[in-house]
């Protein structure tokens, strides 16, 4: 197995764990709002979990994307779907999803209510997930 695929089989094993850390943040937000809880350090740590393993995966992705032997060879071939879905949608969705999770992260530590910074997480988080569900290329997770 050459080194490129181990990345590629990395880094799809390690977006099911992404998926499922976003989705846990994303419910305990959801649940911190809705309840009016108080804001604990349990909290904090999920919503961390969440942001370091969407970067991890930014990290498997980056390095998958430039390492590839067929990322050279694609750019001349946008026009096929499958391929700009690989080689351009899903990159800059994610890319923008963790940077909203990040901005997320960012601004909850400035806030001084627990109801804000649920609702921080719940935005910032959701909107990130959602783009990372919208863009998985779904035809090669399930091959």
């Amino acid at each position: 197995m050459s080194t490129y695929e181990i990345i590629q089989k990395a880094h799809s094993g390690w977006a099911y764990l992404v998926i499922a850390f976003l989705a846990i943040a994303v419910i305990n937000a959801f649940i911190g709002l809705s309840s009016k809880k108080e804001f604990t350090g349990k909290d904090r740590k999920i919503a961390l979990f969440a942001l370091i393993f969407t970067h991890i995966q930014l990290l498997f992705g980056l390095v998958l994307y430039f390492v590839s032997p067929v990322g050279k060879a694609v750019f001349g071939e946008m026009k096929e779907s499958a391929l700009r879905l690989t080689w351009l949608e899903h990159p800059l969705l994610n890319i923008i999803a963790i940077i909203l999770i990040t901005i997320g992260w960012s601004k909850h530590k400035n806030l001084l209510t627990s109801n804000a910074k649920f609702k921080t997480f719940a935005v910032f988080y959701t909107i990130g997930l959602a783009l990372i569900l919208l863009r998985i290329p779904y035809q090669l997770w399930f091959k």
